[in-house]
């Protein structure tokens, strides 16, 4: 919880952007807990990536899809389960298949309520927005891979394994050359790692390195970050780095026995002196707490 109140996290779909032909981005504009939201069209069905936070964002999102498809048929997939990514799905019922990576829809059974909980605890603007969000339930559920034809152009959803959550995935759109990371990859921030001991430890640092590093060599023309300015691949090979550099910071220090206060206000200082411009500070303490335990 935090005693600062947040920004309204409100989705705006006037400031759609064409990325390529029948692909659009509803950009975050690097606004707290608002994503960076897709609608990928073929020439059967469209799909739309994540719903922004809320039934008010999420019906928004709807409208603009159901607007871009003008008959088609619509898919919704997330790429992470948590509120402002997901938890608007509902929305979405009846008029789109919601279909998710099986670690994604255990992420929802098991943590879902208590994630809503901790984000109605924000209080003012965010509260509101999740007034009657329930939590969703996937139509359809894969295993790692899927790929989904729309009709002429066929998205490949992968699961990632354990990186920012359990159940991230990624969904790529090869004729355009566009992946969409979810939290995988932020621009302008510190990572973001949810590591919440004992509620919530399934962040790993050391998983997370390891799928950058893959999702390096798909080599992407576009990367559509989770929260942040879209940009080329070296969006992909700047988290790496950052990974790799408080892991490896962490680490130094750990086997050398420091105590872990000291520990933690060495990295933290070092990597705010390296990455002044950033935001997120409040998240480096998470990070170096997780790679501690690993």
């Amino acid at each position: 919880m935090t005693d600062v109140l947040l920004p309204d996290p409100a989705v705006h779909v006037a400031d759609a952007l064409e990325l390529a032909p029948d692909l659009l981005v509803i950009p975050n504009q690097r606004v707290d807990l608002v994503p960076n939201i897709g609608i990928i069209g073929g020439t059967d069905a469209v799909l739309v990536v994540d719903t922004g936070i809320g039934i008010a964002n999420a019906s928004e999102v709807l409208a603009l899809a159901t607007e871009v498809a003008r008959g088609r048929q619509l898919y919704l997939t997330t790429t992470h389960f948590h509120p402002e990514h997901a938890f608007g799905a509902q929305v979405f019922a009846g008029h789109a298949t919601y279909l998710v990576n099986r670690a994604q829809a255990d992420d929802l059974a098991a943590k879902g309520t208590g994630y809503l909980e901790m984000f109605r605890g924000f209080g003012g603007p965010i509260a509101e927005r999740l007034q009657d969000v329930e939590i969703p339930v996937p139509d359809e559920v894969y295993g790692d891979v899927h790929d989904l034809d729309l009709g002429g152009r066929i998205v490949e959803l992968r699961a990632t394994g354990r990186g920012h959550t359990r159940g991230d995935q990624v969904i790529q759109v090869p004729d355009a050359g566009v992946l969409f990371t979810g939290d995988l990859a932020e621009t302008g921030q510190f990572a973001i790692f949810p590591w919440f001991p004992p509620y919530d430890v399934d962040v790993s640092g050391v998983g997370w390195l390891s799928v950058m590093d893959r999702l390096t060599t798909s080599a992407p023309k576009i990367v559509v970050p989770g929260h942040g300015d879209l940009g080329g691949p070296e969006i992909l090979t700047t988290v790496a780095a950052y990974l790799r550099e408080v892991r490896d910071e962490t680490w130094r220090r750990r086997d050398s026995a420091m105590p872990e206060s000291d520990l933690r206000t060495e990295v933290k200082a070092l990597l705010i002196g390296r990455h002044p411009e950033w935001s997120g500070q409040n998240w480096i303490d998470p990070a170096i707490n997780c790679l501690c335990t690993e």
